[in-house]
């Protein structure tokens, strides 16, 4: 039996922000940004809450996002029927590969070990009137 896992998470998607650096005499302490720690968070109890008493996976993974982004405030009305029809893709930042990795980190440890379980996915972003997260992991059995 294939064990799957589906659910979602409100709000816009955050990108994995780049780590930060401070010092503190002659050591160099790395961090990462607050607005990717709170998203990995909103993803972790979104998981853990999808995943109830199950164990994280230990099996090879196939995972499938969708990122929904929210629509510019600026647009025309014209540029508005186009991005609701499903004309228009969203092409601009953040970038679809650290959507991932936030999203991907935030699921580590209670959906699954480690990514490197992940031998395939999934991934797109759009424009949408509800800006959410929308994942579905999925065991990958031969």
């Amino acid at each position: 039996m294939t064990f799957e896992v589906c659910f979602y998470v409100e709000g816009i998607p955050v990108p994995k922000g780049r780590p930060r650096f401070r010092s503190f005499g002659k050591f160099v302490q790395t961090y990462t940004d607050n607005k990717t720690k709170d998203f990995e968070k909103t993803v972790a109890e979104a998981a853990a809450k999808a995943m109830g008493a199950s164990e994280p996976l230990k099996t090879p993974l196939k995972v499938f996002l969708q990122f929904t982004m929210p629509i510019p405030a600026s647009v025309t009305k014209k540029r508005l029927k186009s991005i609701l029809d499903g004309m228009e893709v969203h092409t601009k930042k953040p970038d679809l590969d650290n959507l991932i990795k936030a999203t991907l980190d935030g699921m580590s440890e209670i959906v699954f070990d480690n990514d490197s379980q992940i031998v395939n996915i999934s991934a797109t972003k759009k424009y949408g009137t509800h800006p959410q997260t929308d994942i579905l992991v999925v065991e990958y059995l031969f």
